[in-house]
């Protein structure tokens, strides 16, 4: 596996109408109207096989923003992020889930927005079904469900598709005990395998145990990259 993540120079802006709604920067540029806000600017890294990355800052310092750009919802404005292997990502509770429909149903179609044919996700619907360890619940709608237990439904998809790059947004840790020692289980053995992780949230100790070197943000930009416990301590003013 010959997996990596290059960011240049990489920026994302998002457009804001007259009442604050975000607009998305292909509409905003042909209204021509708005507030252009920088999530991202002046990204600079590169992540390579086998390292597990932790992204640490407040909350609005760009992390998720960041995610985001690796995954490719949202696009380089300026610069440029290569990412070099297969994605897998769990950056939202409730990213692509239809409330009215059953865990299968919405595992379905999240196989298909990762990219498995609809075959393909249909075939993997009991695999994923023992992988979230949902049991009965598989079957009833996703409306019905708690925080970890969609947690529990998005990682399964995204561990279906074998990722080479894993993100991880803040959901782990709504997670149980038992099941975030499978992501984290999960997460190592793709590690050992070449692949990549990059993990954000405020749970530092869990992201400690897994990654070895983080990125501090503030405020869209990159301001200190080196060993996570480094840098934690320069994000918590405790020196080094």
């Amino acid at each position: 596996m010959s997996t990596a993540l290059v960011a240049e120079h990489l920026g994302v802006s998002f457009l804001f109408d007259h009442d604050r709604r975000v607009v998305t920067p292909t509409l905003g540029r042909i209204r021509r109207r708005g507030v252009e806000t920088w999530g991202l600017e002046d990204v600079s890294f590169e992540i390579g096989p086998g390292e597990a990355v932790a992204l640490l800052g407040p909350s609005g310092a760009g992390k998720t923003t960041l995610l985001r750009a690796i995954a490719g919802i949202f696009p380089a404005d300026r610069g440029r992020i290569d990412v070099r292997g297969r994605v897998g990502s769990l950056l939202s509770i409730d990213a692509g889930l239809m409330s009215p429909l059953t865990g299968r149903e919405n595992a379905a179609l999240l196989g298909v927005l990762a990219g498995l044919s609809r075959r393909s996700s249909r075939a993997a619907l009991e695999s994923v079904k023992a992988r979230s360890g949902l049991g009965e619940a598989f079957e009833l709608p996703v409306s019905s469900y708690s925080q970890g237990m969609r947690a529990r439904l998005g990682f399964a998809v995204a561990d279906e598709t074998s990722p080479e790059i894993l993100l991880l947004d803040e959901v782990h840790e709504a997670l149980d005990h038992e099941f975030r020692e499978v992501v984290e289980t999960r997460a190592r053995a793709l590690l050992a395998r070449g692949g990549i992780v990059v993990a954000a949230g405020h749970d530092h100790p869990l992201l400690e145990r897994l990654c070895t070197r983080a990125l501090l943000m503030e405020a869209g930009r990159v301001v200190d990259d080196g060993p996570f416990g480094a840098v934690q301590a320069a994000y918590l003013g405790e020196g080094v």
